[in-house]
C-alpha cells in the first residue's frame, strides 16, 4: 500500500487516509513536465478558386471563370463578370452590332422606271461636234454643258410630245428639255412620238426651227412625215440632246 511522507499507510494514492498529505505519487503527476505543444504545418492551404460564387473576402483570379479573358479591371470585358462578387451583370455588355447583310439578303433597289417603252435623254458630245462642224462661224456662241444629268422618261399615252415648255402658249411637253442645261437649239414643240394600234412608234417633226436626225445622221426628217422607230434608235434634237428609245415590253 502507498506511504504517505508522514509514514502512514494509506488506500488512496493521492492522499492519505490518515493525514492527508499529498501521496509522494501524486506529487510526482503534479510537477511532471508538460508535454510539448504541436508544430504547426508551415505549409499554408492553399487559396481557394475563384469561380461564379466567388463573393467578397475571396481571392479574384486573374482571368475570368466564364471566358478566360484576363483580367483588367472589376469587370470582364466580354461577359461582364464581377470579379468581387461573382456576379454576372449583363447590363455591363454593349450592345451587340448588327452583322452586314449579305449579297442574297439585301433588298433590291426599287425600279426607277414603269415597265413598258421609255426615251432616255443625254447630252451627246459626238451629236453635239457634228452640229458644230455644220454650224462653222455661226456656233461660236455655243458651249457643250460641263455637266448634266441623263434621265429616262416612260413613253405612256398615245403621243409623247418633245420640246421646252412654255406656260403662255399651254405646251406641256411630255419629254421636256426647258431644264438647266437647257438646249437653246430646240423648239417648244420640236417632234412628237405617235404609238401605233400595232406596239410600234412613229416619230414626226411638226416644222422645229433647227430640225430632227435620226441615229446619227446629217440629214433632217420631212417635216410632218412619220418616220418609223425600232428599239435603241436615236432621236438629234436641239445642239446636245440625244434620245435614245427602248420599246421594249419589259423595264429597260
Amino acid at each position: 500500500m502507498p506511504v504517505c511522507p508522514s509514514g502512514h499507510t494509506s488506500e488512496a494514492a493521492d492522499y492519505c487516509d490518515v493525514c492527508g498529505d499529498l501521496m509522494d505519487g501524486a506529487k510526482r503527476a503534479e510537477f511532471a513536465a508538460p508535454a510539448p505543444a504541436p508544430t504547426p504545418d508551415p505549409t499554408p492551404d492553399p487559396a481557394p478558386a475563384a469561380g461564379p460564387e466567388a463573393g467578397p473576402g475571396k481571392t479574384a483570379s486573374s482571368t475570368c471563370p466564364h471566358c478566360d479573358t484576363p483580367r483588367s479591371g472589376r469587370f470582364c470585358e466580354v461577359d461582364g463578370y464581377d470579379f468581387e462578387t461573382g456576379a454576372l451583370h449583363t447590363a455591363q455588355l454593349p450592345a451587340p452590332r448588327p452583322r452586314p447583310l449579305v449579297p442574297s439578303q439585301r433588298t433590291s433597289s426599287p425600279r426607277l422606271t414603269p415597265p413598258g417603252p421609255s426615251a432616255l435623254i443625254v447630252a451627246d458630245r459626238e451629236y453635239f461636234d457634228t452640229v458644230i462642224a455644220q454650224m462653222g462661224p455661226d456656233a461660236a456662241g455655243l458651249k457643250f454643258p460641263p455637266y448634266s444629268l441623263e434621265r429616262r422618261v416612260p413613253l405612256i399615252g398615245d403621243q409623247v410630245r418633245i420640246g421646252r415648255r412654255s406656260t403662255s402658249r399651254a405646251i406641256l411637253p411630255e419629254i421636256d428639255l426647258s431644264a438647266p442645261p437647257e438646249d437653246p437649239g430646240v423648239s417648244h414643240l420640236h417632234a412628237v412620238l405617235l404609238a401605233q394600234p400595232d406596239g410600234t412608234w412613229n416619230l414626226v417633226d411638226p416644222g422645229s426651227t433647227n430640225g430632227t436626225t435620226v441615229n446619227g445622221g446629217t440629214d433632217p426628217i420631212g417635216v410632218n412625215t412619220p418616220v418609223p422607230m425600232a428599239d435603241g434608235d436615236r432621236i438629234h434634237v436641239g445642239a446636245w440632246t440625244t434620245i435614245t428609245l427602248s420599246l421594249q415590253e419589259g423595264p429597260p
